[in-house]
């Protein structure tokens, strides 16, 4: 870069004791050419994250450390901002790790384009084998549907990205983020840029390494919230759900009248027995690649997914704004 501005990277963290260190590492190790700080933002959890994080900011004074009574990812996020000195804003978390390369890259196609956010992929990657089922089904059409910053695709404006590199001025201008959404905040904050006339940048060579959910169980709720606070936002800003978004729901009372109705008229048990077999098939075609331990649990990892996002966005209540913490 001719020039590099200077930069200020916000992390919200919540019981993060384990692998703070690395994705603190892994923000440090840039090697951008400009000014940069870290801002840690720490809840209050049930491990050692803040000591951590101030061991951390005493060894490096680039890191400043701010703690978030509420644990809420939203309020931390502000208040890392707030605690920001620069204009160019950079939102990473405690469960991704920055590909090499990534700020120096995000920075320029931000001043490039004139964007008011720039950011990529959320690429998934386990170390088990089933976050490495999770992870196949993360970065499939088949497990989300065609969301670029899942899937990847070609650079270019998008309803939103992963994360994202962001002017401060626009998140001045929008209010920042709504400490409403527990969930679906990143989305929500880029639909309200995309309204008050900024564009949402996409660049498919941002790419951020992603640590799945390494249980059934919290795999399941991770996309039951998902599903939950995505129709909150629905109705939040109304015209702003498509056909993907109900895929989920539609799929799960198909599959419910189906399984249930076959007992009356047998023939409805083709719609469950149909979906079935398309995610096994299905699963075991993307999962190949990996061995028989990691393709075997990928259509009960679809299923999960499906299910559980469906399962939150039926369940979810007109007007539910919940107090939730974003641990697990």
């Amino acid at each position: 870069m001719d020039h590099a501005p200077p930069i200020s990277v916000i992390m919200p963290l919540l019981n993060e004791e384990q692998h703070l260190g690395e994705a603190v590492e892994a923000i440090l190790d840039q090697r951008y050419p400009g000014e940069l700080e870290l801002v840690l933002a720490i809840g209050r959890g049930h491990d050692d994250t803040l000591g951590v994080a101030r061991e951390l900011a005493r060894r490096d004074h680039r890191i400043i450390v701010v703690e978030n009574p509420s644990g809420r990812t939203p309020d931390a996020l502000n208040l890392a901002v707030g605690a920001a000195n620069h204009e160019i804003i950079v939102r990473v978390d405690g469960h991704g790790f920055l590909s090499p390369g990534y700020i120096e890259r995000a920075v320029t196609v931000l001043e490039e384009t004139g964007a008011a956010n720039v950011g990529g992929v959320m690429y998934a990657e386990g170390s088990t084998s089933f976050e490495k089922a999770v992870a196949i089904a993360m970065r499939s059409s088949l497990g989300v549907g065609g969301a670029r910053f899942h899937t990847g695709g070609h650079a270019g404006p998008a309803d939103t990205v992963y994360l994202g590199v962001f002017r401060r001025s626009w998140l001045t201008t929008v209010g920042g983020y709504d400490a409403r959404f527990s969930r679906a905040q990143d989305w929500e904050l880029n639909y309200r840029i995309r309204q008050a006339g900024g564009t949402v940048w996409f660049d498919p060579e941002l790419r951020v390494r992603y640590r799945p959910r390494p249980t059934f169980r919290r795999l399941a709720r991770q996309y039951r919230d998902y599903g939950r606070w995505r129709r909150v936002v629905a109705r939040e800003h109304q015209g702003s759900i498509n056909a993907r978004y109900l895929a989920a729901p539609t799929a799960l009372v198909a599959n419910v009248v189906g399984l249930v109705g076959g007992f009356v008229w047998a023939p409805l048990w083709i719609v469950p027995g149909t979906y079935a077999t398309a995610i096994t098939v299905g699963g075991l075609v993307i999962g190949r690649r990996d061995g028989l331990a990691v393709a075997a649990r990928v259509p009960a990892v679809l299923a999960t997914m499906h299910g559980s996002w469906g399962w939150g966005f039926l369940t979810s209540r007109p007007g539910q704004l919940l107090p939730e913490t974003d641990e697990g």
